[in-house]
């Protein structure tokens, strides 16, 4: 069932799917009141956990156009963190067979340099070309709770909508290239 094709694409799907939810989530207006503390970004901490799980259910195209929505809709700088991003993404899947038989806490690791680097990154081009941004207080404060919030979103990927890390027994999945 998991090598079907329909699977596979719904299981793209449901990613799109949820990242449009969690968007939603986001924008309702809930308190009128200013965040006291940061939201954990939590498309860049699904969009990790299923890449390094299951690549192929999260290609690049839909990374970038779920990221690229997220700016345009949060009003960011559209296209710079969708960017960066992609970027990330495509160090993670490339570096996720290697990691298939580190464990979860070299994973988290990993995750947790590239959000980092990410945010890092955003700050200092927005720096450079004097665009207004946060307080750099607030910026690690969320990059510290989406880097903490990871293992929760793994867990939740993996109980909830099916997204376990493929097997060493598995040689291909649909849709990957080898």
């Amino acid at each position: 069932m998991d090598r079907s094709p329909s699977n596979l694409w719904i299981k793209r799907g449901l990613y799109v799917f949820l990242a449009v939810f969690v968007l939603f989530l986001h924008l309702l207006p809930l308190d009128t009141q200013p965040d006291r503390f940061p939201f954990p970004d939590l498309l860049v901490a699904v969009t990790f956990a299923w890449v390094l799980r299951r690549p192929e259910y999260v290609p690049i195209l839909s990374i970038a156009a779920v990221m690229l929505m997220a700016d345009l809709l949060l009003q960011r700088p559209p296209g710079l963190l969708a960017a960066l991003v992609v970027l990330g993404a495509a160090y993670l899947r490339s570096a996720a067979p290697g990691m298939r038989d580190a464990g979860f806490v070299a994973e988290w690791t990993s995750v947790a340099a590239v959000i980092t680097a990410i945010f890092v990154l955003n700050g200092l081009i927005l720096g450079i070309l004097s665009v207004q941004q946060a307080v750099m207080s607030r910026t690690a404060i969320q990059v510290v709770v989406t880097i903490a919030i990871y293992p929760a979103i793994v867990l939740l990927s993996q109980a909830a909508f099916g997204v376990r890390r493929v097997s060493v027994t598995e040689t291909t999945t649909a849709g990957a290239r080898t």
